[in-house]
């Protein structure tokens, strides 16, 4: 599922990105990541930023550490024991029993027990010393390069050794200050396999529940670091992340290798999802720009979209309907598999984070106002 970067109120993204620009102690980072989630009966009605399903039990996550989960359709939920205090962003269920989740400062959670209770992977600090490592050797590789290129080649290789370096730089100075920059979406096949995106081009993949992790980032051709604000998988099997400036990459070998799609777009989109069928793709963003692909990205179409408020996720029911959701309290629906979406407003304009279908036509709704149970207008039914 996913979590976006954007600067708004709603979004887990907007508050990692103030942390990475204003570089917060060191102390206060380690608090946050050594402070376990206080139990507050207010969770369900604070800010929730993902959600997910794990088996017939819906789970969601959201500020301060908080994860909630319902057994009965969200009609009551009980609040998780966490580690932290973070702001978490992603959250998914790859069997009924094995979850992650991540978010600021780095951090990716573990539950082996259906979300009652996570344990810490992985922080920002190991993250970046990964990422150090790749730089590390890229440089290297680069400098061999320049020593034995024509010199016609040697300003354009110069320069981009001038890139790797500024990029090491920065991870350096980051790790003076502490684990700041968030992950924002974490994927899992199976409850050893997996993948997590994040900002600055943050990518990660593990093959053995989370125990290690190794970067992937040089997979994607992705050298200004631009942020990976979504992984999610369609139907047909194949892997697509989206993010920053319009970024798209699909990977049909089960994320090895991926290969980068010419974006129909140049904003951010912060989603991607399925239709349902073989290899389409529904991914949307900032201003509610929206395009369908049935080809795995190679074309794109608009999708028609009169509301113009930015979308962060949506959600496919069993019937096929698709619902995006988005700032402003925007609730988007499709009954002709994504052809066109028909938006409607909640009344209280309270930004919409992500959406989980129930039986019937009724939805969940998770955002700035916490968990919220709505017919398919997006009106409250309790």
């Amino acid at each position: 599922m996913a979590k976006r970067l954007m600067c708004n109120t709603l979004g887990a993204a907007c508050f990692g990105f103030s942390m990475a620009i204003a570089a917060p102690s060191v102390l206060a980072i380690a608090d946050v990541i050594e402070t376990p989630a206080r139990p507050t009966d207010l969770a369900p009605e604070r800010l929730l930023t993902d959600a997910d399903r794990a088996g017939d039990r819906i789970v969601a996550a959201g500020e301060r550490g908080h994860i909630i989960y319902s057994d009965n359709g969200g009609d009551s939920w009980s609040q998780a024991e966490v580690p932290v205090s973070v702001t978490l962003t992603g959250v998914d269920f790859a069997t009924e029993t094995h979850g992650w989740a991540v978010g600021h400062s780095g951090v990716v959670l573990h539950s082996d027990d259906a979300a009652e209770t996570w344990t810490l992977q992985l922080t920002g600090v190991r993250a970046a010393e990964l990422a150090i490592a790749t730089l590390e050797e890229q440089i290297a590789a680069m400098e061999q390069r320049i020593a034995e290129a024509p010199e016609e080649d040697v300003p354009d290789l110069e320069w981009a050794l001038g890139d790797l370096e500024f990029a090491l730089e920065n991870l350096q100075a980051d790790q003076d200050v502490g684990p700041v920059n968030p992950l924002l979406d974490v994927w899992f096949k199976n409850e050893d396999y997996g993948f997590v995106v994040g900002a600055y081009g943050m990518f990660l993949r593990t093959t053995d529940g989370g125990e290690t992790w190794e970067d992937m980032s040089p997979q994607l051709e992705n050298p200004r670091n631009f942020h990976l604000n979504s992984i999610t998988s369609i139907t047909g099997g194949a892997l697509v992340i989206v993010g920053e400036a319009g970024q798209i990459f699909v990977s049909v070998d089960g994320g090895d290798t991926w290969e980068t799609r010419e974006s129909p777009y140049e904003g951010s989109l912060f989603g991607a999802i399925g239709t349902g069928n073989v290899n389409e793709i529904l991914t949307f963003g900032l201003r509610g720009n929206t395009f369908m692909s049935t080809d795995l990205g190679k074309t794109w179409k608009v999708v028609p979209n009169e509301g113009g408020a930015t979308l962060n996720d949506g959600a496919v029911s069993e019937d096929g309907r698709i619902t995006l959701v988005g700032n402003s309290g925007a609730v988007l629906m499709s009954t002709n598999g994504g052809e066109s979406f028909r938006p409607y407003f909640r009344d209280d304009r309270e930004g919409v984070m992500d959406v989980v279908p129930l039986p019937g036509t009724d939805v969940l709704l998770f955002g700035e106002g916490g968990v919220k149970h709505t017919d398919a207008r997006g009106q409250d039914l309790q």
